[in-house]
């Protein structure tokens, strides 16, 4: 089972719009809020900040949301409902365990650290390991390379159109997350083959 983290594994909904809101302060239209963010979450940030600033060089842009988002992480950052007791089941039970993102690896395992599910997970792969992120295949492609595993029996669960096409371009079962911020019909068009409730419908898999 291969996980995206924001938004999926991790509540960093209110992180990532604040952070944002914070980096486009003085860029962007006044106004600028969630409504504009969401439809873009879990693309690569530097893609994001791009298409809201309009501008083509963004670094100084990208080091002022990841200075705030990393001085804030922890204040804003839980795991949703469920989520470290049926990864610690499935991991008691054998199923290999992976994080499939578009985030760096310092704040990824800053993350998995600071909920306490890092433990559980036998692959990270982050957007500073593959040349292509979601949606390509690659980052999922990765993943079921470092743990062995056949596309037939792996799903892989996010909250994302581009986790959904990156799952279905590797060859994996695409799982949407109901409490994803885009809605289930978006997943459902972008090829999920299932959606779940709660984390404790990931034991059904099983």
């Amino acid at each position: 089972m291969l996980f995206d983290l924001d938004g999926t594994v991790l509540d960093t909904n209110e992180l990532i719009i604040q952070s944002f809101i914070h980096a486009l302060d003085g860029i962007v239209e006044p106004g600028f809020g969630a409504e504009h963010i969401i439809p873009s979450m879990g693309l690569p940030l530097v893609d994001q900040l791009r298409l809201f600033s309009g501008r083509e060089e963004v670094e100084d842009l990208q080091d002022k949301y990841r200075e705030f988002n990393l001085r804030v992480h922890d204040e804003y950052v839980q795991a949703f409902p469920n989520v470290n007791e049926v990864l610690k089941t499935l991991h008691e039970h054998g199923i290999q365990l992976g994080v499939v993102t578009t985030k760096m690896r310092l704040t990824t395992e800053r993350g998995l650290n600071f909920v306490g599910i890092r433990e559980y997970m036998s692959s990270i792969v982050s957007i500073d390991d593959v040349k292509h992120a979601k949606p390509h295949p690659e980052p999922v492609l990765r993943a079921m390379e470092e743990l062995g595993a056949d596309p037939a029996t792996t799903i892989m669960v996010g909250d994302s159109a581009v986790d959904m096409e990156s799952a279905a371009a590797a060859g994996v079962i695409p799982v949407g997350v109901a409490w994803s911020l885009k809605g289930e019909q978006k997943l459902l068009a972008s090829g999920a083959k299932h959606i779940i409730h709660d984390m404790q419908d990931l034991l059904k898999f099983v």
